[in-house]
């Protein structure tokens, strides 16, 4: 079928996200003379590392007993996982492509174009929390070390000042030291504060201790300094990765985000994630097509590994999604042997 590709059909980009994967797998049988072609992955996925309940063995093994071939592990703001999963990954034969999810917030415009509310007139904002994936990244380099050690240092804060204030207003007596030790191999977070407070009797839930005490609009809340997503895609970029906007469905404003984010390096849009609908999917793989980005997909498991199958029957993604990322990964690496 001479000229059309799964990549750059605008057709299947348009189809029912169960029906683009039937087509995909057509196309492709029809184009390799009947021999059909899928490749099974996994781009986004967490592991006790940062915030999931699976050891790095224990999710590349319940990868492994799906027949995935290929599998990106994407640990919240932090690589100290990869050497396990690398490990575990050839001893199951899965390739394991090096990743990261880094956490960010915008300070997103709430006018289309802010110029034209006149020079003199404050830009009014809103805080976006927007996450951003790296594939193939290198992981000493010295861009995303910067970040991931920032990062560190901002949880850190945060809770200390968090715990600080619970205590002085509500006479919890929450250990800080104990708090940190309780995230074990983890990244360090709210979820912590909240187990404690239970303990303490300063609630009888963790739902509830976040409604008291840890969301936004809490007194005791403490916002945590973050990088922009600006600086996270430059950071991958810079490491020899390919930046990807995860879960875009969640965010408002994606599309003039996307634009301002391909200037640093920006190069794709997560399309397929459990949270969003055909819809959701269809709309951002047009996106994606419209500023010649490639798309990805991942089932963003949190779990434990027995429960890793039943996530990916959600996640309903064609094959031509890893043979785009393994080119625009071709290109990033003659792009950077140009410039040594």
């Amino acid at each position: 079928m001479p000229g059309l590709s799964p990549a750059g059909s605008g057709i299947l980009y348009r189809l029912d996200a169960r029906i683009l994967l039937l087509a995909s797998c057509l196309i492709q049988t029809f184009e390799t003379g009947g021999l059909l072609l899928m490749t099974v992955l996994d781009l986004h996925m967490h592991t006790v590392y940062s915030d999931g309940a699976s050891t790095p063995e224990e999710l590349v093994s319940a990868c492994a007993a799906q027949n995935l071939s290929a599998i990106a592990v994407t640990d919240h703001d932090t690589v100290s996982s990869l050497p396990y999963v690398q490990a575990c990954g050839e001893a199951h034969g899965l390739e394991i492509i090096p990743g990261i999810e880094i956490n960010t917030v915008w300070d997103r415009p709430l006018v289309d174009n802010p110029k034209s509310e006149g020079s003199n007139t404050p830009v009014k904002t809103a805080l976006q929390e927007v996450h951003v994936l790296g594939y193939f990244i290198n992981p000493n380099a010295s861009a995303l070390i910067r970040i991931m050690d920032s990062h560190y240092r901002w949880r850190l804060e945060q809770i200390a000042e968090m715990v600080d204030r619970i205590n002085h207003k509500h006479r919890l007596f929450l250990d800080f030291d104990a708090i940190q030790e309780r995230s074990g191999l983890g990244t360090l977070g709210r979820p912590h504060i909240a187990q404690a407070i239970v303990e303490k009797k300063g609630a009888y839930t963790v739902s509830e201790a976040f409604t008291r005490y840890l969301k936004p609009n809490c007194p005791t809340y403490v916002r945590r300094k973050t990088a922009t997503p600006h600086e996270a895609v430059e950071a991958i970029h810079e490491s020899g990765g390919i930046p990807v906007i995860a879960h875009p469905g969640e965010m408002e404003g994606i599309e003039k985000l996307t634009v301002e984010l391909m200037d640093y390096g920006l190069r794709g849009l997560e399309a397929y994630h459990r949270s969003h609908s055909p819809g959701v999917i269809e709309f951002h793989c047009s996106l994606a097509e419209k500023y010649g980005l490639i798309v990805t997909g991942g089932t963003d498991f949190h779990g434990t590994g027995d429960a890793y199958a039943k996530a990916l029957e959600r996640l309903h993604m064609p094959s031509f999604v890893y043979e785009r990322l393994s080119a625009e990964r071709k290109n990033r690496q003659h792009s950077l042997f140009k410039a040594s």
